[in-house]
């Protein structure tokens, strides 16, 4: 009741609780896909490798958030490229990528002089510090993901579900493989300011993974996994406010042990339904 009488009073919680909202719509939408398409180890390959952009932003006076977004379709392109063309080496290129982003983003801010940079914020985020300014710059990021699966939901969805037979209809699978990365590395900069680079994955999976225990179409997933994704993000703020806990951990750990139990819960049910068929 203390979190819900502050959050009437004080603009930032709002503001955490309307950046929550945004990052949770991008969660469900893109989340879903990365589940599907079981891609999770390259998106985050794409969210380490964010650091070197800001890094290098922050050495040469520009916005750490534009430094982000560059550097991630960079990688999403990188890593894309890798998974189509080079698989043998995929996963050593990808966990070389990973680390070298995080090191160099390291390195710059290191060497940035007169201006210090709490790196915990960027890791391990911190949604109570979104301004409104970051508001809008993360609602225009939501309507250019929302823009793209409404223009291209089918395409992506044989994508996702079956490459081969999208190629053998003339669907031009590598371009929309890389788009849909493109549009993950969007997500993962949106998500940064909620749970950080560290927790980013699990905001970004954990939703749409438990969405999948109870759907059956894309469509449905992506709705649950929004709507959990809210509920994560609200709930964990609820949480972490009173005894002043780091809302990201809150939230990822309130996610986790949603879907250790929605597994568990899950698993039981398989065998009873296969019974009840047989």
């Amino acid at each position: 009741m203390e979190f819900f009488s502050a959050l009437t009073e004080q603009t930032f919680l709002q503001n955490a609780l309307i950046a929550g909202v945004l990052a949770s719509i991008a969660c469900g939408l893109i989340g879903t896909y990365v589940v599907v398409m079981r891609i999770s180890y390259l998106a985050g390959g794409i969210a380490h490798s964010v650091m070197g952009g800001m890094g290098l932003a922050y050495y040469l006076g520009g916005s750490p958030f534009i430094g982000a977004l560059i550097a991630a379709v960079v990688s999403a392109l990188i890593i894309g490229w890798v998974k189509l063309y080079w698989q043998e080496r995929e996963d050593t290129l990808i966990g070389a990528l990973w680390a070298s982003g995080m090191a160099i983003g390291v390195l710059f801010i290191s060497q940035t002089p007169g201006y210090q940079v709490d790196l915990m914020s960027y890791l391990f985020g911190n949604i109570l510090l979104v301004a409104k300014g970051d508001l809008w710059l993360m609602a225009g990021m939501d309507a250019v993901i929302i823009a793209a699966i409404a223009l291209l939901y089918r395409p992506f969805q044989a994508v996702a579900f079956d490459a081969q037979f999208a190629r053998l209809r003339g669907l031009p699978v590598n371009f929309l493989y890389l788009l849909l990365l493109c549009i993950v590395a969007l997500t993962v900069v949106l998500m940064i300011q909620v749970v950080g680079l560290i927790l980013v994955i699990a905001l970004l999976t954990l939703p749409a993974a438990i969405a999948g225990h109870y759907t059956k179409t894309l469509g449905s997933m992506m709705a649950l996994a929004s709507l959990l994704g809210l509920a994560f993000t609200s709930g964990g703020l609820a949480i972490s406010y009173q005894p002043d806990l780091p809302a990201g951990a809150c939230i990822i750990l309130l996610a986790a042990a949603t879907f250790i139990i929605s597994a568990i819960v899950a698993a039981r049910k398989k065998p009873l339904e296969t019974e009840a068929e047989a």
